[in-house]
Parts: structure tokens; C-alpha cells; sequence
């Protein structure tokens, strides 16, 4: 006799001539779709809120929509976007230049090295980005004078410092060197991130260190570094707010100035909050195509977000009902 155990007890009932089990039937002419009250609840509350935000943006006077219409495309304004889109730039391309090396020489063998990279981690992240801004921008009161030259030795050439450190060079390097900082942990996960085997096989095949940290780890590592990265482009696109603080004529310094003459406050940080949107959503946008361009070949995607699918999206033909069904 067969018992559980034995291959016999295991095979298909039409093969040993046992009776198939019999299937229950169901009844599925009375069945009723399942009902959400709570979705349709909350879509009720989340439509009564909007139509209230709606009626309070349309009758409320204060805003001056008119106002904020004249001074959208004012070319004042334009200025001050171009000041924080140039900031923006500059300030991240020292920012992910510097995070890489720093990044590389907390890695580093190097107990000086790894040492003196994680102390400048640890000091830039520990003092707010504002406060940098304000030192570099009164520098002057520590060095009156900036030499270059030999250490110990003769200098090459001096200048005062109120004229080397401009608002402009003070917010490149307070918002960049701060940069660099987070950027370099960011880059420092990424590169941990990588099987260590993958370098093991390259040097396996005769690579140096810095070949395989350019051809092998930084391609692998980016799948984990660009999402931060892009967050933290956004960041700093908004973080370029706080250099009106040392009269640098970026956006929102622009608007503070228009609306110290006119007494406009609200109209014009309407103006303000509408650009950010504008460049934070390109940027997200951006963001998500880099994000998908290094997800490739990976188990999983990178992420849908609203606005690439609802504007981007490519459109994948639908399966033959022949072959759904194979």
C-alpha cells in the first residue's frame, strides 16, 4: 500500500484511475462589487477642502493677482533667477566634486587622510549652512589680509580680503564647501553599496585602483547615489534663499528690495514661490529620467513619479488576447 509518503500517493488522479475530488460550485449571480465608504468619505472632505482653498484664492483681494501678474516676466526678476540658477550650479559642481574626493579619502587606507576627511565632514555638517555664509562674508575681520606663496616662505602675491571675498565667491563657498560635506556621505554609501567583489575581479584582471574606482564601482554605485544627489540639487536650489542675507541679488533678495519700495510683501513672494516651483519641478523632472537611465538592468525600476508618467510616459503596446491567454 502507497502511503504519503511514496511516489505513488503523489501522482494525478486521472494516472492511478482514483476519482478527481469534486470542485465546489459558486454562485456568483448574486455577488456584489465591495463597497469603500471611507474612500468616498475622504474624497467628499479632500473636494470640500479644495473648493474652499479655491473660493479663498479667487475672492480674496490681498493676493493681487494683477500685481503678481505684472511682475512675473519683470526682467528684475529674471535677474535674480539667473543669480540662483548660476549659485545652484556652481555650488553643486564643487559640492559633488568635492564630496567624491572626500568621499574616497574617508575610504582611504590612510589613517591621516581617512582622519582629516571625516574631521571636515564633521565640522561643515555641524554648523548651519547660514552661519558659514555670514563667516565667509565677514571673513575680512579674521584675515584683512589674504597672501599666496610658500608656507614659511616668501609670498607671491596679497590682497585685501574685502576685495578678493564678493558676496558672490562668499555664497560659492559657503553653500558649496557645505555641499561637499553631505555629498560626500551620499558618495560614501553609494561606494559602499557595491559588492566588494567587483573590485576584487578587477584587479583580478590587472586594473589599478583608480581605474576600477572610475570604470567599476562609480557606474554600479550611481543607482544609489543620484536619487540623494537629486534631492539634494532641489535642496540647494531652495538653500540659495539665504544668501539675501548678505545682499546678493538672487531671487528672493530681488523681491525683498521691490517690495521694500512698494509695500507689496505678498504679491511678490507669490512671485518668489511660483519661480521655485517652476525650477524645483524641472529639476524632479530631471531627476526622474537620470534616476531611470541608471536604473537600467537592475532588478527593479527606478520610481514613477506624477509628473514624468503624466507627461512622459511611452505607451507600451498591448499584448495580443492570444498570447495573454499562452
Amino acid at each position: 500500500m502507497a502511503t504519503a509518503h511514496t511516489p505513488a500517493a503523489r501522482e494525478h488522479p486521472a494516472e492511478t484511475g482514483a476519482p478527481a475530488p469534486a470542485v465546489p460550485e459558486v454562485d456568483v449571480a448574486g455577488a456584489a462589487p465591495v463597497r469603500h465608504p471611507l474612500r468616498w468619505l475622504s474624497v467628499l472632505v479632500i473636494a470640500v477642502l479644495a473648493a474652499q482653498l479655491i473660493h479663498f484664492l479667487v475672492t480674496n483681494s490681498n493676493f493681487e493677482w494683477g500685481t503678481v501678474a505684472s511682475y512675473l516676466n519683470a526682467r528684475i526678476i529674471g535677474s535674480g533667477i539667473a543669480t540662483t540658477i548660476e549659485l545652484t550650479v556652481v555650488a553643486m559642481l564643487i559640492g559633488i566634486v568635492g564630496g567624491v574626493l572626500i568621499a574616497v579619502g574617508r575610504m582611504s587606507d590612510n589613517p591621516v587622510i581617512s582622519a582629516v576627511c571625516g574631521g571636515y565632514v564633521w565640522l561643515f555638517r555641524g554648523v548651519p549652512v547660514l552661519v558659514q555664509l555670514v563667516f565667509w562674508y565677514n571673513l575680512s575681520a579674521l584675515l584683512p589680509q589674504i597672501s599666496f606663496g610658500i608656507p614659511f616662505g616668501p609670498e607671491v602675491a596679497s590682497g585685501r580680503t574685502n576685495d578678493l571675498i564678493s558676496p558672490l565667491l562668499a555664497a560659492i563657498l559657503g553653500l558649496g564647501l557645505n555641499e561637499a560635506a553631505y555629498m560626500a556621505e551620499i558618495v560614501r554609501g553609494g561606494l559602499l553599496g557595491v559588492d566588494p567583489g567587483q573590485s576584487e575581479a578587477a584587479e583580478a584582471l590587472g586594473m589599478g585602483r583608480a581605474r576600477i574606482l572610475r570604470r567599476v564601482i562609480l557606474p554600479q554605485a550611481m543607482r544609489v547615489i543620484v536619487p540623494p544627489t537629486g534631492s539634494q540639487v532641489i535642496n540647494m536650489l531652495k538653500a540659495t534663499s539665504l544668501v539675501s542675507v548678505i545682499a546678493l541679488a538672487d531671487l528672493l533678495y530681488t523681491v525683498q528690495s521691490i517690495y521694500n519700495r512698494t509695500f507689496e510683501t505678498i504679491p511678490l513672494l507669490i512671485v518668489a514661490c511660483l519661480w521655485y516651483l517652476v525650477m524645483t519641478s524641472v529639476l524632479y523632472v530631471g531627476q526622474s529620467f537620470i534616476e531611470r537611465h541608471y536604473a537600467r538592468g537592475a532588478s527593479r525600476n527606478a520610481p514613477q513619479d506624477f509628473w514624468a508618467f503624466a507627461l512622459f510616459r511611452r505607451r507600451t503596446p498591448r499584448k495580443p488576447a492570444d498570447e495573454e491567454t499562452a
